[in-house]
C-alpha cells in the first residue's frame, strides 16, 4: 500500500504493475477498497499480467479524512488524483455502486485515456433520486436542522451519516438529465433483487449514453452487492472483454 496527496488530503492504493490497460476500482459509499469485488480483480490481474489500481476515498478506508466531510466532487476529484499519479496510458474504469458515479465523473475528465468503462448496480445521481426525493418531511426537516441524518444501514450495524452538504452538493455532479459525453465501451450489471439501486437506472444511464457501444447485463436473483462467486466472475469475464489484447 502507498499514498498520493489530492489537496491535502492523503489517500490510499495498492497498485499492481503490469500490461495495459489498466484496471482501476471505484469502491461504493462507506466502502473501500479491501471488498470482495476489488481483491477479485485484483487477483484476476494478476493472474493475467494486467495493471490494477484499487483505492479508498478520502475519510474511507485507510486514506484521511472524515467520511461526514465527504462530497461527490471531492471524492471524483481523488478518483482522478489517482488516475493522474498512479497510472499510465489507457485505462478501464470500474465502479461499483456510488463508484460508478464517481468512475463516469472521472471518465468523463479522462475521456482520452478511457479505453472503456464497467459499472457494477452503477448509482449517478443517487444523492438526489435515490436520497432527497424519497425522504420524508421529518427526514428533511432533521437534515435542514441537524445537517446530517442517520440512515439506517443493511449492511453493518452504523448507520450511514447523510449530510445536508453532501446532498446538496451531488447536485453539481447529476448526470442523468443530459447526454453523458462517453463514447468508449460501456457495459453495465444490475441486480434485479437490488434494493438499493433500482434496476432501471442501468436503463437510464444507457439512454443517457452518448457511446453506441453499451450493453445491460440483468442479473435475475443479483442484489446491490454483487459478490457471490458467480458475479465476481462475470466481472471479471466482463473486464477482460473490454480490455480487449493487453500491451
Amino acid at each position: 500500500m502507498d499514498y498520493v496527496d489530492c489537496g491535502g488530503r492523503r489517500l490510499a492504493y495498492c497498485k499492481l504493475d503490469g500490461k495495459g490497460p489498466t484496471v482501476v476500482f471505484f469502491p461504493g459509499f462507506m466502502s473501500d477498497m479491501e471488498g470482495a469485488k476489488a481483491l477479485a480483480l485484483e487477483a484476476f490481474c494478476r493472474e493475467r499480467e494486467q495493471a490494477y489500481v484499487r483505492f479508498d476515498y478520502s475519510g474511507h478506508g485507510k486514506s484521511s479524512g472524515d467520511f461526514i466531510d465527504g462530497t461527490i466532487g471531492a471524492w471524483a476529484e481523488d478518483g482522478m488524483a489517482i488516475m493522474d499519479q498512479v497510472t499510465e496510458g489507457p485505462l478501464v474504469l470500474v465502479g461499483s455502486s456510488m463508484g460508478g458515479w464517481i468512475g463516469l465523473l472521472c471518465a468523463l475528465a479522462r475521456k482520452d485515456r478511457v479505453q472503456g468503462y464497467v459499472g457494477l448496480a452503477a448509482a449517478p445521481d443517487f444523492t438526489r433520486d435515490l436520497c432527497w426525493n424519497r425522504y420524508s418531511d421529518e427526514v428533511k426537516a432533521t437534515l435542514k436542522r441537524d445537517g446530517v441524518y442517520y440512515e439506517p444501514c443493511d449492511y453493518g450495524d452504523d448507520p450511514y451519516p447523510m449530510t445536508l452538504n453532501l446532498l446538496q452538493e451531488g447536485d453539481n455532479h447529476l448526470l442523468l438529465d443530459s447526454e453523458i459525453d462517453l463514447t468508449c465501451p460501456v457495459r453495465l450489471i444490475q441486480g434485479m433483487r437490488d434494493s438499493d439501486v433500482p434496476p432501471v437506472t442501468a436503463q437510464r444511464i444507457s439512454d443517457a449514453l452518448a457511446s453506441e457501444d453499451v450493453v445491460i447485463t440483468y442479473v435475475k436473483n443479483g442484489d446491490h452487492r454483487l459478490s457471490t462467486d458467480a458475479d465476481l466472475k462475470r466481472l471479471c469475464r466482463v473486464v477482460k472483454e473490454i480490455s480487449g489484447e493487453l500491451s
